[in-house]
């Protein structure tokens, strides 16, 4: 049979190592003929629009390229599937171009919103009895997919916002006034990744001095007692906070996408301008922005090679005739850090959240614990060998193959 492979969601620096984990496997594998690349997700199998990526993938260096490339070689989509029991149309379309290109396996790079689409694909193959398996591959920044113990993609950002996080500290302690700086880092439903700033403790910092997840309740009267009491021992106070903490429909656009998620943006301006106002000391705001997803040059090598090893258990899965399931990790150890992969019903993480552990933050709600820090710290091991030209990392571009507007 020939399999399909697709990328959606929210780019991040190892989505690309799980497309070269189905690609490498599949390739090892008599039973598995063309590997098709689906662009820009699901829209790709809607539109006719897949690419052979054994004529692309041809050699070690565009592996190589491909791995130490962030975001999506194949482009992404947020394209929201029907219940396939009440429109069946688009199903139609997807599964004719299937049988077109002979295609009896599907597999989707993804968040909670791909897994959606997974769960409906296995439920419209199984329905009308066609032999096509769908099989899901964890991915998001967020970290927010049950069942699972961690997300490709958390590990590399979890490095990007400690590491500048730290250089952050280092420049706003060179001054004698005091000053404020706050930190605004991806997490629209959970606190994963600004938690995950808390592993600079390991390396002695103190800093952040105030975490702020949106599993805990915010006041800015609380938030403004937190500082005064932070700037009675440190000159420059460090504040790391999600962009999901809410504290006022003021600041949130009121614009969704096509999954129904709220566009969040400006909750660190917001704090910023209250410490201004209330405090009146030197104060700025710092939004990482999508620099926290994609600063390849600052990957996680643990979460590079796991991306690129839980593709491959995904092949396996889909070889042995698993369908509507997702692959997991599952923590064995920390000490010295293990992990095995197996796969759990799609339905279990489908239009599901894992919420950061409540009981992981500190009892006044304004900072996380050392088994956060015991849970992030294996995730960012290790560092790539990047390849650099002209002085600049290189990546890989498949522009040819993206639709032209």
């Amino acid at each position: 049979m020939n399999i399909v492979v697709a990328q959606s969601g929210g780019p991040t620096c190892a989505i690309n190592s799980s497309l070269l984990g189905v690609f490498s496997h599949a390739t090892k594998y008599e039973e598995i003929g063309t590997i098709y690349g689906s662009v820009n997700g699901i829209e790709g199998l809607i539109s006719d629009n897949l690419v052979n990526l054994n004529d692309i993938i041809c050699n070690d260096d565009d592996v190589e390229l491909i791995r130490q490339t962030p975001s999506t070689v194949l482009g992404s989509c947020r394209y929201k599937l029907p219940d396939p029991e009440k429109d069946s149309k688009v199903f139609e379309t997807i599964v004719a171009n299937m049988q077109k290109y002979g295609i009896g396996a599907f597999f989707y790079i993804g968040g909670n919103d791909s897994m959606d689409t997974v769960m409906k694909l296995d439920r419209y193959f199984k329905l009308n009895g066609l032999d096509i398996v769908a099989i899901g591959i964890p991915k998001t920044i967020d970290n927010d997919l049950p069942e699972t113990d961690h997300t490709p993609g958390f590990g590399s950002a979890a490095k990007y916002v400690a590491t500048t996080a730290q250089e952050i500290i280092r420049d706003s302690s060179v001054y004698s006034a005091p000053s404020v700086t706050i930190i605004e880092i991806m997490g629209r439903d959970t606190g994963w990744l600004t938690a995950s700033s808390a592993v600079l403790r390991a390396n002695g910092e103190k800093a952040p001095h105030l975490i702020y997840l949106p599993e805990m309740p915010f006041s800015t009267a609380k938030f403004l007692d937190d500082v005064r009491e932070v700037q009675k021992t440190h000159r420059a106070v460090i504040v790391a906070v999600s962009e999901g903490v809410e504290f006022g429909e003021e600041f949130q656009s009121g614009k969704t996408d096509t999954f129904g998620h709220k566009y969040l943006a400006g909750v660190g301006k917001a704090l910023e301008k209250l410490v201004s106002t209330e405090i009146g000391c030197k104060v700025r705001s710092i939004e990482l922005n999508v620099m926290q997803r994609c600063s390849s040059h600052l990957s996680s090598k643990r979460d590079i090679s796991e991306a690129e090893r839980i593709g491959g258990a995904a092949v396996a899965a889909a070889l042995e005739g698993k369908s509507g399931k997702m692959m997991v990790f599952k923590r064995v150890a920390n000490h010295p850090y293990n992990v095995r992969i197996e796969c759990v019903d799609v339905t279990k993480v489908a239009n599901h959240v894992k919420y950061f552990p409540t009981e992981w933050v500190t009892e006044n709600g304004n900072n996380v614990t050392d088994e956060a820090v015991e849970y992030c710290l294996p995730l960012i091991q290790g560092e790539q060998n990047i390849r650099y030209k002209n002085g600049i990392p290189q990546h890989f571009v498949l522009q040819h193959a993206l639709p032209h507007k």
